[in-house]
């Protein structure tokens, strides 16, 4: 079995690093990013490390489902009801930066498309 590589948000969720935290449960974890690219940009992470979503096993499935209703959660917590957006960066040529699979959720402006 490989290593899992110990990334920033492992650190986030083992509280190491401060973030500022706008929902957790067993599952998941979700906070402000630090970067933000929209008024409101906020990362879901779930708790288990899975390095980027083309890795993700059948068996994850539930869980995969579980983070976009928290998504849904945050978004009407937040009051994004005129909109928002779900990215999610997959390898490098997708941006993904962080290889610990995490969903940004942008809202609060007008969003363009395409995205870049």
């Amino acid at each position: 079995m490989s290593q899992v590589p110990e990334t920033i948000f492992s650190k986030i969720i083992r509280r190491e690093i401060p973030a500022d935290i706008v929902y957790e449960d067993e599952l998941a974890i979700a906070f402000r990013d630090i970067s933000p690219q929209a008024p409101i940009h906020i990362l879901v992470i779930p708790k288990k490390v899975i390095p980027r979503l083309s890795e993700s096993a059948a068996d994850d499935q539930a869980l995969l489902g579980h983070l976009l209703k928290v998504v849904q959660q945050i978004a009407a917590q937040e009051k994004l009801d005129k909109g928002f957006r779900v990215v999610i960066n997959n390898g490098e040529d997708g941006g993904q930066t962080v290889d610990h699979l995490h969903l940004h959720l942008l809202g609060g402006r007008s969003l363009g498309w395409p995205p870049g």
